[in-house]
């Protein structure tokens, strides 16, 4: 009698099969390495025991022949880890995902699939809207992957590059304090009976950080400065030995430069680095003091600051010896491709483990916030106001 009054078919009250989402299966991915062509480029984004963790999930790795040379990994080596080798670059670029550390040139650019998938430093700072537009024309999805940022805020690969740039300063002006060259022939540290060197370092971020600990493993007096306290209490809870700090006020500083022998500029801004350090503030330092501007990247922070190169990283301005080489990590090609690789690997897995880009970036948010184009969408906000480009949300994008 019931079922003569009711209002829905005896179908429609039988219980239905719970609907799950289904996950995608497990992508191949066709990576292409290509040999870097930027001025002085050495390092390479993947090293060989990264390539055969890759080769033995079921990946295809492209490697351009001599991709690993600045680096001291050979065609052999890539070849045994399970890479094909090749000696056609358009054959790398061929790849659906692309790994380069350096943005692609326009005519690298050129030689991309459409739809293709980029990782590489993004540089607004060097880059021109036709840059953009090219790979917009292409529908190329691209990650920066200076601009992937974790869960904790922290952007993985510009930290550890930055530990490389804030312990290789201090090297480096212990290389140039000696005087094998133009320094004054000190050795920078301390041992019984000489007084130790004075090294000031202008800023409290990851490259202090590194910078200071250095010194004081060599033995030096540190001084940092920087205008933010909580950075400066942050500093000295993380070192392992007490060390002087301070806002940035002229007098004091003055004071500090004009008594150092190191001098490190690794102070950052969301702009223009800012200039703390003036002309007429080197000039009273020591003849023979070094300044190694690791900001000189972003205009760096002593005005007497200019940029420099690997094959001639120096010039001598009143008396002081200046270093503005602005790709420091570039240096030490090794450490800091094996640095890069161990950062991009895991996401690479994931990426292929989640059947895609796309479906590893629904649950990625770090690879979201690298991401600046979308199958040639533009989708970073601050690219977009630079260059007068039209913008759409990631969140539009990816659902």
């Amino acid at each position: 009698m019931t079922d003569q009054f009711s209002p829905f078919s005896k179908e429609q009250l039988m219980p239905k099969p719970e609907m799950l989402e289904v996950a995608k299966s497990k992508d191949e991915l066709y990576i292409g390495i290509p040999k870097e062509t930027h001025f002085e480029e050495k390092r390479i984004c993947l090293t060989p025991n990264a390539v055969a963790a890759l080769t033995a999930n079921g990946h295809t790795i492209v490697v351009e022949s001599g991709a690993g040379d600045g680096t001291n990994y050979t065609d052999q080596q890539y070849s045994e880890a399970g890479a094909k080798i090749s000696y056609n670059a358009n054959d790398v670029f061929a790849c659906n995902t692309i790994l380069k550390i350096e943005p692609p040139s326009l005519k690298e650019i050129e030689m991309m699939n459409p739809q293709s998938v980029l990782f590489s430093a993004m540089q607004i700072k060097t880059q021109s809207k036709k840059y953009f537009e090219a790979l917009a024309n292409k529908r190329i999805t691209a990650i920066a992957f200076d601009y992937i940022q974790d869960s904790l805020g922290v952007y993985p690969l510009v930290k550890s590059l930055s530990e490389i740039a804030g312990t290789a300063s201090i090297l480096i002006a212990a290389e140039l304090m000696n005087n094998c060259d133009v320094g004054n022939g000190l050795l920078l540290g301390n041992i019984g009976g000489v007084p130790p060197s004075k090294v000031v370092i202008l800023g409290a971020g990851t490259v202090a950080e590194f910078a200071a600990k250095t010194a004081q493993g060599l033995g030096a007096m540190v001084e940092v400065y920087d205008n933010s306290l909580t950075k400066l209490r942050h500093l000295q809870h993380k070192l392992s030995f007490p060390i002087a700090t301070s806002t940035i006020q002229p007098k004091n500083l003055l004071k500090s430069l004009i008594e150092c022998d190191v001098a490190i500029g690794a102070i950052r801004g969301k702009t223009r680095t800012p200039i703390v350090v003036t002309e007429s503030m080197v000039e009273q330092m020591k003849d023979g003091a070094v300044i190694v501007d690791v900001s000189i990247d972003n205009g760096g922070c002593f005005e007497t600051s200019e940029i420099t190169t690997h094959s001639a990283p120096t010039f001598t301005k009143h008396g002081v010896i200046h270093y503005g080489v602005p790709n420091i990590p570039s240096r030490y090609s090794r450490t800091a491709s094996v640095s890069i690789s161990n950062i991009f690997t895991p996401y690479l897995l994931n990426i292929g483990e989640k059947g895609g880009l796309e479906n590893a970036a629904r649950f990625d948010k770090s690879l979201q916030k690298g991401m600046y184009f979308y199958h040639g969408v533009l989708s970073n906000k601050t690219i977009a106001d630079w260059f007068g480009l039209p913008f759409t949300d990631i969140n539009l994008l990816i659902f």
